[in-house]
């Protein structure tokens, strides 16, 4: 999926007038990054079907490239809700630089509220690591803050491109805390949930209904925490206008 938001600026405007592009997973996220200057494509947390779309993306379309959405902790001190600013984004034995800036003043303003918002790299994988063994294995390997599925595509897309890139994610499920399966495998192509694959596992597994409510108060948090970033969106690295 792809939301296109425009590129209007100003006659006189010295920016670069061409959007950002904003890769997330989740509609949901997609939906908060979507906004004038900003073009958004949307995964639905399927690595495949990300390089499928960016194959097909024009780079001389765009001046830059930022991942932005949820991601799973490795960082056992970070909670849902947290905010990790990518140093660097790693995957195997590759790894990448990010080469954008988020406003430190509104690094600060989105930390009010009880938000960390800390410093830190991004391992990126090609399927959920929900087990907290695993997750803990991977902090362990690479150091990383958190990992997600969709940064190292984004990030080896723009490198390729030649773009800049950047990465904000937050925290959903933290180091601490099981990702049950059944929310990966309930994702429908469109990004959305499939409410029905969930009550269908629940009523096959009901003691899963104990973690699936974690899981969605630690999502809500996330997500809320996502929106207070929106505004970065805005001022990555000189990017976009100022006046959209």
């Amino acid at each position: 999926m792809i939301l296109g938001a425009g590129d209007r600026s100003s006659a006189g405007n010295s920016f670069d007038p061409r959007p950002v592009l904003i890769v997330t997973g989740l509609v949901q996220e997609a939906r908060i990054a979507a906004g004038p200057g900003l073009t958004v494509i949307c995964s639905s947390s399927d690595p495949k079907q990300l390089r499928v779309l960016l194959a097909g993306f024009d780079p001389t379309t765009i001046r830059g490239v930022v991942s932005f959405g949820v991601a799973g902790g490795l960082d056992p001190k970070l909670k849902s809700g947290d905010i990790v600013v990518a140093t660097e984004v790693m995957a195997g034995d590759r790894r990448w630089l990010t080469a954008l800036e988020f406003s430190e003043e509104l690094l600060a303003g989105i930390g009010i509220g009880g938000r960390r918002v800390i410093r830190g790299g991004l391992a990126g994988a090609e399927k959920v690591i929900g087990a907290r063994a695993a997750k803990a294995a991977l902090h362990s390997e690479t150091g990383a803050a958190a990992v997600d599925m969709e940064s190292h595509i984004a990030a080896a897309y723009a490198d390729k491109s030649g773009l800049p890139f950047a990465a904000l994610r937050v925290i959903s499920d933290p180091a601490s805390r099981a990702l049950p399966t059944l929310v990966s495998t309930a994702i429908k192509p469109n990004g959305d949930i499939d409410v029905a694959k969930v009550l269908r596992g629940i009523a096959r597994n009901p003691a899963t209904i104990k973690a699936l409510v974690s899981t969605g108060i630690d999502f809500n948090r996330a997500l809320r925490s996502l929106r207070g970033c929106r505004g970065l969106m805005l001022d990555v690295g000189g990017l976009v206008t100022a006046d959209l």
